[in-house]
C-alpha cells in the first residue's frame, strides 16, 4: 500500500472540508449549533470523559498529526488504521467489489492524502457505517467521492448529527435486506442498537464474508465471540436478544468475519456465531449459576 506521504503529491486532487465539528471522544461529525454535550457519548452505551465534552475537526486533528494507514486484510478487502485520530479507533474496512468499493464503517478523520489513496483503489460506490458510534466523518467521505450514498438504518437515523447529502434511509422492518452494491447485500440483527447492521460480502474464493460491527465482537480465542449492549460500560444483552442475533445471521453464509476494531475470526466463523451464542445465553439466562 501507498503510505501518505507518497500521495502527497496529489494534493489539489480534492479539497476536504477540514472545519467540520466533530465530538473528540467518539468521532462523530456534528452539525452547528453544537449541543452541550455529545448525544451519542452521553447515552448509555458511551461515555462522556471525567474531563467534559470537547468539540475538534479534522483540521485540529491533521495539526496534531493524525493520518490513516491502509493494509490488506485479504485479497481485496482492505483495513483502514487509525494514528492519533480521535473518536474510539475502529477500523473501517474498504471492500474492493467488482460493482465499486464499499467503505464499511467511517474513519473519524480525513484528509486529501486519502482520499487520493483510496481513488487509487478504486474510490468509494457506497457508504455503510453499522451503527451510531461508526458514523465518524461520513459526510466528507461521501462528498470526497462524489456524493456516494450513505446507507442508514432508519430506525437509528435520528443519531445523525449530520445528515450526508446522499442519504439512503433503509430499514424500518428487521426483516428488511438492502443490496449496497451487487453481490454485497446488509440486514439488521440489531442488539448493540436497534438497527445494528451487518454486511455480507461473497469473496472471489467463494467463501461468504461478514462484516458484523459491533452487533458480533471479537475475542481473544478465534474459535468465540460475543454478544454486548455496550462494550466500554460492560452491559450484557439478554439472552432471547442474542438468539435472535445468531438466528438472523444464520440468513447468509460465510466462512469468515470481521468486527470493527480490527479483530476477525479466520475461518468457521458461522459455527463459531452458533456455538458462541447459546454459550452466552445459557449463561445470562442462569443456567450456569451454580458455578459462580
Amino acid at each position: 500500500m501507498r503510505t501518505a506521504s507518497d500521495a502527497g503529491t496529489l494534493r489539489g486532487m480534492t479539497t476536504v472540508d477540514m472545519s467540520t465539528q466533530q465530538c473528540a471522544t467518539c468521532g462523530v461529525e456534528r452539525a452547528r449549533p453544537l449541543p452541550e454535550v455529545c448525544p451519542i457519548c452521553a447515552d448509555e452505551r458511551q461515555f462522556v470523559p471525567r474531563s467534559g465534552q470537547r468539540w475538534t475537526s479534522p483540521e485540529e486533528s491533521r495539526a496534531a498529526g493524525a493520518r490513516l494507514e491502509l493494509t490488506e486484510l485479504e485479497p481485496r478487502v482492505v483495513g483502514i488504521t487509525q494514528h492519533d485520530c480521535p473518536g474510539i479507533r475502529q477500523k473501517p474496512a474498504l471492500v474492493r467489489t467488482e460493482d465499486g468499493n464499499v467503505l464499511v464503517e467511517v474513519p473519524n478523520f480525513i484528509d486529501d492524502d486519502i482520499v487520493a489513496q483510496v481513488r487509487d483503489l478504486g474510490g468509494i460506490a457506497a457508504i455503510l457505517a453499522s451503527h451510531p458510534h461508526m458514523y465518524g466523518v461520513q459526510s466528507l467521505w461521501s462528498a470526497a467521492f462524489d456524493h456516494a450514498p450513505v446507507y442508514v438504518s432508519a430506525v437509528d437515523e435520528h443519531w445523525l448529527g449530520l445528515r450526508p447529502e446522499n442519504t439512503v434511509v433503509w430499514g424500518a422492518d428487521r426483516d428488511d435486506e438492502v443490496e449496497i452494491v451487487p453481490g454485497m447485500r446488509a440486514s439488521q440483527p440489531g442488539g448493540h442498537f436497534p438497527g445494528s447492521v451487518v454486511a455480507h460480502w461473497r469473496a472471489p474464493d467463494g467463501a461468504g464474508v461478514l462484516f458484523c460491527g459491533d452487533t458480533i465482537g471479537t475475542v481473544a480465542d478465534p474459535g468465540w465471540v460475543t454478544f454486548m449492549r455496550s462494550f466500554p460500560n460492560w452491559m450484557p444483552l439478554s439472552g432471547p436478544v442474542v438468539r435472535r442475533i445468531a438466528r438472523h445471521v444464520e440468513r447468509y453464509d460465510f466462512d469468515r468475519l470481521y468486527s470493527n476494531f480490527g479483530g476477525s475470526v479466520p475461518s468457521g466463523a458461522q459455527a463459531a456465531v452458533r456455538r458462541s451464542a447459546e454459550r452466552y445465553a445459557a449463561w445470562v439466562d442462569g443456567e450456569y449459576d451454580h458455578l459462580t
